[in-house]
């Protein structure tokens, strides 16, 4: 009955450090790749362009090299062709963030852009053509795994 128990416990410790493990590391819902891709893109409100170079790209977002200052939040028209693929295509999206180029790894004045309602088929696409290329460098070291929840 104790080994019972005692197994019992073991499994029961294993399944909490598991679930636990997997809530410290981060999750993506889409994975980036590392491209450098001529693309337009335009703030909505005055039509000015405000950047010209894709640093990297995934089905949900970019990250764009920037010609002009920019703020969070903005509402952006982007045209981009994907890598190996002659179709242009044409998202909306809001900038997400400012890399205003201050560490060390990053590419100068760039911002990631969040795309809005891009068509299904244009997603498949993008997906189809990152498929193969390779991740970018991260720019930070990885996060240790040890939670908070645990170290206390």
């Amino acid at each position: 009955m104790k080994a019972r128990i005692g197994r019992f416990l073991a499994i029961l410790h294993f399944l909490t450090y598991d679930r636990l493990m997997m809530m410290s590391e981060p999750v993506r819902r889409a994975f980036r790749r590392f491209v450098r891709l001529d693309c337009e893109v335009v703030r909505e409100h005055d039509f000015k362009v405000i950047g010209d170079l894709a640093l990297d790209l995934s089905t949900r977002g970019m990250l764009v090299r920037a010609t002009s200052r920019v703020l969070t939040g903005e509402e952006i028209v982007v045209t981009f062709r994907p890598p190996r693929c002659n179709t242009y295509l044409d998202a909306v999206g809001t900038v997400a963030r400012v890399v205003h180029g201050r560490r060390p790894g990053d590419t100068g004045l760039s911002f990631g852009i969040e795309f809005h309602a891009i068509e299904r088929e244009h997603e498949q696409l993008i997906f189809e053509h990152l498929r193969g290329m390779f991740a970018p460098e991260p720019m930070r070291p990885p996060r240790p795994l040890v939670t908070r929840a645990r170290a206390a």
